[in-house]
């Protein structure tokens, strides 16, 4: 059974940073693609960053310049949030949304992790 392991949450002062993990489990499986998303309480989901199968990236006008995503080269089945200048409005439920590549035949598996609380204080 494939599942989408996110860490990293916690509490921050504005100002500081967190960064954010999503893991594939069980490990052997790749990350192909991967969406981070956020929800903020009452308000929609909404995108945050996304990471290619190629490696490039796009990032919501809101966040662009202080988070970066990316993949830990050595463990394919990670990738990364790094969140910097966090501000107040930046406290929500994270989320990361990913493309799992089973096997060598190129079947994949998608679905979400079970969200990460990030909570910025002023």
């Amino acid at each position: 059974q494939v599942q989408l392991v996110e860490s990293g949450g916690g509490l921050v002062q504005a100002g500081g940073s967190l960064t954010l993990t999503c893991a594939a489990s069980p490990s052997r499986f790749e990350i192909n693609t991967v969406d981070w998303y956020r929800q903020a309480p009452g308000k929609k989901r909404e995108l945050v960053a996304v990471l290619d199968f190629g490696g490039s990236t796009n990032y919501a006008d809101s966040v662009k310049g202080r988070f970066a995503i990316s993949r830990d080269n050595a463990a394919k089945n990670t990738v990364y949030l790094r969140m910097n200048s966090l501000k107040s409005e930046d406290t929500a439920v994270y989320y990361c949304n990913a493309d799992v590549l089973l096997d060598t035949n190129g079947m994949t598996w998608s679905g979400w992790g079970q969200g990460t609380q990030v909570t910025v204080s002023s």
